[in-house]
């Protein structure tokens, strides 16, 4: 596979993106592999990003924009994948090899796309990838730490085979954790490529404050099905962060307060089984995708 002629789409679901969309489209449109084709799903916006958006698809015949009607809230997990199925079903091109999922709010070099593919091809297995997301906090680009296995949601790349296989997004919160482990189960390796920089500049949760982004990851991870003993190890690690109590209390009661609410998981349960023997395994020094 040459990294030059992969055929690969972009899917981008977006809201209120005005002060970051458009470096993220030039960052797209001066790669030096370009998509056959990229929709922007513009999710409710109330305000300019579907005039930027429509603005670069007057330029670009590779670029569309899909317009969603704004729903007044911003819907945790969820509506990220509805928006980004909304894009998936208005795709004209069905031969591609890779799709992606990219926010509206990065920015990367003109090499980004072609580099991992080149990652792709050295590597049949890899069914999932993306570069490192460095969050631009007061002007400086700070890596997150995440486990080995895991891409972020904001840039993931997907085979075509494995995305077939994963049968594509869980509709709720959690989703960018269930598709990798579902893709570790049935054999794929997924996995960052650290030495490939993707600048995040509205970091995760910053809307949120700290007790919601702690609370919706709690969450997610209930959704997926954690296991409860890994869940309080990682509520008790959280507690020698800053800020100290409210980020490891509010991780906590997302993750309780679904049991306690009856709300619905991840229906699949084999996916969860394997999750969790996974995260006990990590637990006890074993081999695990937890590294």
């Amino acid at each position: 596979m040459s990294p030059k002629t992969v055929k690969y789409v972009i899917i981008s679901p977006v809201r209120d993106e005005e002060a970051n969309l458009a470096r993220t489209i030039e960052s797209v449109v001066n790669q030096s592999v370009q998509p056959a084709e990229w929709v922007i799903v513009n999710d409710g916006s109330t305000d300019r990003t579907a005039t930027i958006a429509d603005s670069y698809a007057r330029q670009h015949p590779w670029i569309t924009v899909c317009n969603r009607e704004n729903r007044g809230f911003r819907k945790s997990g969820g509506g990220v994948v509805d928006a980004f199925n909304d894009g998936y079903r208005s795709l004209q091109s069905s031969d591609w090899e890779f799709i992606v999922k990219l926010d509206g709010d990065l920015s990367f070099n003109n090499e980004y796309f072609q580099a991992c593919f080149r990652a792709f091809g050295e590597e049949e297995t890899l069914g999932i990838a993306g570069g490192t997301i460095y969050n631009v906090i007061n002007g400086q680009a700070i890596p997150e730490v995440c486990p080995a296995f895991h891409v972020r949601g904001a840039t993931k790349i997907y085979r075509r085979a494995c995305w077939d296989a994963i049968g594509g997004f869980w509709p709720a919160p959690g989703w960018d954790t269930m598709d990798e482990v579902k893709a570790q189960m049935l054999g794929w390796s997924t996995r960052t490529l650290a030495e490939l920089q993707v600048l995040h500049h509205r970091p995760t949760g910053k809307n949120d404050g700290t007790w919601g982004a702690g609370f919706k990851n709690g969450r997610a991870n209930y959704v997926c099905g954690y296991h409860p003993v890994f869940m309080l190890l990682k509520c008790a690690k959280r507690l020698k962060e800053k800020p100290y109590i409210i980020q490891s209390a509010a991780l906590f009661w997302g993750f309780m307060s679904g049991y306690l609410k009856g709300v619905r998981q991840v229906d699949d349960r084999a996916t969860i089984k394997y999750l969790r023997r996974q995260q006990m395994s990590r637990l006890l020094g074993g081999e695990t995708i937890w590294r």
